[in-house]
């Protein structure tokens, strides 16, 4: 985009059309997190509704990380190949429908679909508005800019999700459905407009129906199988085949890309030491999050008893992300780069899980507060770099396909999170106890996550001892993590 940025080498000053274009990608990651979050504090109201059984309600919950998770490289892949606007637009669209679908529901069923379909949609609109993102702003301070913007943004939306949720349950669960239809229509005239797909040479080659319907059906046992450990007791049997299947079909995808002349997967990205940490530590920085935030509403509610507003804004000081992820972050990576940045983050996450570690019920807020500020802190400096090196150093035919690693990640490690922190919590029994003792998850998570990354600290910038050549894109020597 010329009329971007000043270039790459100069100060990052977004024209008009191009903040245009950042607001309307930002609106849509944006959309995706508070989508996720406001479910969760309606879940209570939706179960009163309409009668649901315990399994019913979590299969609710569950069958959107199967979509999301499930169809996440696949989504990745078919943005790369088949355009990123195109595939951004047409399944906004799906995901403002079968939003709308859930808010009509009636019976169990019909919501299970429509979360399905909306995890489906999230799937592939996600890596297709990172990859927008970066095609639209050059490699340099722009890009920077822009991405510390749109991880802020995605960020935001899973801590002031809490909030919007808390709010529009109170008014009725329903409206938790309806306030992204109207949301995502709104961002789709946007996008109509001013979206263009500036990505070059799209890559050569058919489609991999061999590798999609491998590894589709290799997530979708994965995760399936980590949702089922919430319930560790629950047919272990029945567990251990379905993630003993969900290896197996990912031995078979692995088998069938090395065989194909247009894989779905690229296996040499896998051999890039960076990536790879970058997208461990985003499963752990997630699972770390997700069952911390878990575990925070339960005891504001069940144990403290307060309503979901009072829950809400109790946890609204963590979107101070929103703010300071735009504009601090970028300063510091421009400074110091990715890894230091991000190795702060997820430190930073750690000290705060272990803050709340001996949580009372005669804690006051402000007993709270700092442990929750230090998250939202925590989250600013470290989502962003996570989606900067996502794709730094991957050719700019394979942003989609490294947006749909980076999202898997991040999916894998929102159930892997909840389903580890539920399973110790159950195991523990019940109580205050209980809830202290499954505390310590995301901790550990988070020390694991600030581990890998600390591994490229000292990593040489380039870190992949193949030389280039044709088939193996030019590693930029920024790359960080």
């Amino acid at each position: 985009m010329s009329d971007s940025v000043n270039g790459a080498d100069g100060p990052a000053r977004l024209a008009g059309r191009a903040w245009g274009v950042l607001l309307v990608l930002c609106g849509a990651i944006f959309l995706e997190g508070i989508d996720v979050a406001m479910l969760n504090l309606a879940l209570p109201s939706i179960r009163a509704d309409l009668g649901l059984s315990t399994g019913m309600l979590s299969g609710v919950v569950s069958a959107y990380v199967l979509g999301y998770g499930g169809f996440m490289l696949l989504g990745g892949r078919a943005a790369d190949l088949l355009g990123h606007r195109r595939m951004f637009l047409l399944w906004l669209a799906v995901f403002l429908v079968f939003s709308g679908l859930g808010g009509l529901a009636t019976e169990g069923w019909t919501l299970l679909v429509a979360r399905f379909v909306t995890g489906v949609a999230a799937a592939f609109m996600a890596p297709a508005g990172l990859a927008l993102v970066t095609s639209n702003f050059p490699e340099g301070p722009a890009r920077t800019k822009a991405l510390g913007v749109y991880a802020g943004t995605a960020a935001g939306g899973f801590s002031l999700g809490v909030v919007a949720g808390g709010a529009l349950a109170s008014f009725g669960w329903r409206w938790v459905f309806f306030a992204p239809v109207i949301l995502s229509a709104l961002i789709l005239v946007a996008a109509l407009a001013l979206v263009r797909d500036t990505a070059g040479k799209r890559p050569s080659g058919g489609f991999d129906l061999a590798g999609a319907f491998t590894i589709t059906g290799a997530m979708l046992l994965l995760v399936y199988g980590v949702v089922r450990l919430e319930h560790a007791g629950d047919g272990p049997g029945l567990t251990a085949g379905v993630f003993a299947a969900g290896l197996a079909l990912l031995g078979l995808f692995t088998a069938v890309e090395q065989r194909s002349s247009s894989p779905l997967l690229r296996m040499g990205i896998l051999r890039t030491g960076p990536l790879v940490r970058v997208n461990v530590a985003a499963l752990l920085f997630l699972a770390a999050f997700a069952g911390f935030q878990f575990l925070a509403t339960l005891y504001f509610q069940e144990l403290r008893g307060w309503n979901t507003m009072q829950t809400g804004m109790a946890m609204l000081v963590i979107g101070i992300d929103t703010v300071l992820a735009p504009v601090l972050t970028p300063r510091l990576v421009n400074r110091f780069g990715n890894t230091r940045v991000l190795f702060g983050g997820i430190v930073l996450a750690a000290a705060a899980y272990a803050l709340f570690l001996p949580v009372g019920m005669d804690w006051t807020y402000a007993a709270m507060l700092p442990a929750l500020l230090l998250l939202g802190l925590a989250f600013s400096l470290a989502y962003g770099p996570l989606t900067m090196a996502a794709t730094d150093g991957v050719a700019e035919d394979e942003h989609g396909l490294a947006g749909g690693l980076l999202y898997t990640s991040m999916q894998f490690g929102t159930a892997l999170g909840l389903s580890a922190v539920t399973a110790v919590s159950v195991a523990a029994g019940s109580g205050l106890d209980a809830l202290r003792t499954a505390l310590i998850v995301p901790v550990t998570a988070a020390v694991l996550g600030a581990t890998v990354i600390a591994f490229g600290l000292r990593a040489p910038a380039v870190p992949d001892d193949t030389p280039p050549d044709a088939t193996t894109p030019a590693r930029s020597t920024t790359t960080a993590a």
